[in-house]
């Protein structure tokens, strides 16, 4: 079974998908060798071990040469961050067709202002509605593998009631973008406060 199906079959099973993140190639073979089914490329972690603060700076050619490197280096399937997909919608479908030429398994697209910001540093600023979920069928009608899988993600912070409210007020439109109620994502940390 190619890594795109195992990664459908592995979130397609009941419960949780412990999916560890990597921050280079090597730290991903030791996911691997570790016995996880899947490993996550984290593009904070990806941009610190180069010397860079994840503030968008590493072009979209670094980072797919990088997606790359780790596919061929694992037999694990490999979930990648695509950001805010580099940009706006047209943007979007050319970062799809360059990640599905790496082999990635499922990538996250997620709803920040460009240039972004680490989920996790004060002061982001989201998308419209209109915006996000643009982009979110712009990656889908470029997706050329219906198995790669396509995961909306948010970044709404915790204890930001409006942003939260917002964001599950958006979140029917963003599954219908994405035309797949098998796989969602809005995290934990958003959440724990609503």
């Amino acid at each position: 079974m190619n890594p795109r199906k195992k990664f459908r079959a592995l979130v397609a099973k009941h419960g949780y998908a412990i999916v560890p993140g990597a921050y280079d190639t090597l730290t991903a073979r030791l996911v691997q060798l570790a016995g996880f089914d899947a490993v996550y490329l984290t593009g904070g972690g990806y941009s610190r071990a180069n010397g860079y603060p994840d503030i968008g700076l590493l072009t979209m050619t670094e980072v797919t040469q990088w997606i790359s490197r780790t596919v061929e280096a694992v037999e694990i399937p490999v979930v990648a961050d695509m950001d805010a997909g580099h940009g706006n919608a047209l943007n979007v479908v050319r970062s799809v067709r360059e990640y599905e030429k790496t082999g990635v398994a499922a990538f996250h697209l997620e709803d920040q202002v460009s240039p972004k910001k680490c989920g996790h540093y004060e002061g982001k600023q989201l998308v419209s509605k209109a915006e996000m979920v643009g982009k979110i069928k712009a990656a889908v009608n470029a997706r050329r593998e219906p198995d790669m899988v396509i995961i909306a993600r948010s970044d709404a912070r915790a204890g930001d009631t409006a942003a939260i409210e917002s964001e599950l007020a958006t979140f029917n439109d963003r599954e219908e973008a994405v035309n797949s109620g098998r796989w969602r994502e809005l995290e934990a940390r958003y959440l724990k406060n609503v």
